[in-house]
Order: C-alpha cells, then structure tokens, then sequence
C-alpha cells in the first residue's frame, strides 16, 4: 500500500475557510468536525488493521476476540455481540465465519436457549488476540500524539456526540 502524499496544508482547515466563504460561516467550524473525525477514523483503521494484519486478522475480527476474551465464559450469543460492537447482524455473521474457519472462535449451542448459538473464542483465539494486543498497545494506543489529558478529554467530547447521536443513554 502507498503512503498518501503529504500535503504543505491542512485540507480540512481549507474546507472551513471555503465553507465559511460560501455563505455557511455558521456551519462551518461543525463541518470541519465531523470531516476530521472521519479522517482520524481513516487513519486509525488503516494503522490498526497493518498492525493486526501480521496476526491474520483485521480490527473488525479483533474487537470480537477481545469481546469474547473479556466475557466471563468466553462467549456471547451472536446478536448480544452485535450488540456491543454496534454492527449489523450480517457482518456479526461474516465476522464469525472467518473467526471460526482460522479456527479462532467456535459457534457452540446456547446452555439455556436451544434455538440459540454461541460464538465462544478458542484458545487459539485467547493466545492470539493476547499476542495482537501487546502489539496494539505498544504501537498504537500508548502514543496517540496527544498527551494523556487530552486523550481523556478528547474521549469525553466524543462521548457526548455518540450520546448525542443516541449511541448510548
């Protein structure tokens, strides 16, 4: 993959100020927001999945590891994990799948629930999304390029936009 070409400004800050010269001065500083949050998405996603791409995975298949990891029995019915990771029951599905061909997740039936199913993470999984969390923690999420107490105000501000957005009560 080829490195984007760096540019000698920010375009985002050009798009407020053109923003702003077309008449949407008002809208302006809020449109320079979500363009950048979606920059950001971009370039955390594109770091997360060539950091995780060593380990066979992409982040969407991380986060259902390290969901499953962090439950008590090591898993979840399917559509409680669509749930908590907020996608779609189809890519619950997709995800799954590819978990479970690397043999990474297995699909066991629900204890209480006979028409339920589980995605229950292996020990091949465990050992795994340990491995590839060691590596995220190290070259992504200790050094954002912003110090810790912007970090944690930065979280709480995007926070009040997925609450905004109704994301969460």
């Amino acid at each position: 993959m080829t490195e984007p070409t760096r540019l000698g400004f920010d375009p985002i800050g050009e798009a407020r100020r053109q923003w702003a010269d077309h008449g949407w001065a008002t809208e302006a500083p809020a449109m320079a927001v979500v363009t950048s949050v979606m920059r950001v998405q971009q370039v955390y996603l594109s770091r997360a999945d060539a950091l995780l791409r060593p380990f066979g995975l992409t982040f969407a298949r991380y986060e259902v590891l390290m969901l499953l990891s962090f439950t008590r029995t090591g898993s979840l019915p399917l559509g409680k994990v669509g749930e908590r990771l907020q996608v779609h029951a189809a890519s619950v599905t997709n995800l799954v799948d590819r978990l479970e061909a690397g043999g990474l997740v297995a699909r066991i039936p629900h204890p209480s629930d006979g028409r339920g199913i589980l995605a229950a993470i292996t020990g091949e999984g465990r050992d795994l999304a340990r491995a590839a969390t060691e590596v995220m923690n190290r070259d992504l999420f200790a050094d954002l390029g912003i110090d810790p107490g912007e970090t944690a105000r930065l979280f709480d501000a995007l926070a009040r936009l997925r609450r905004a957005a109704g994301d969460f009560p």
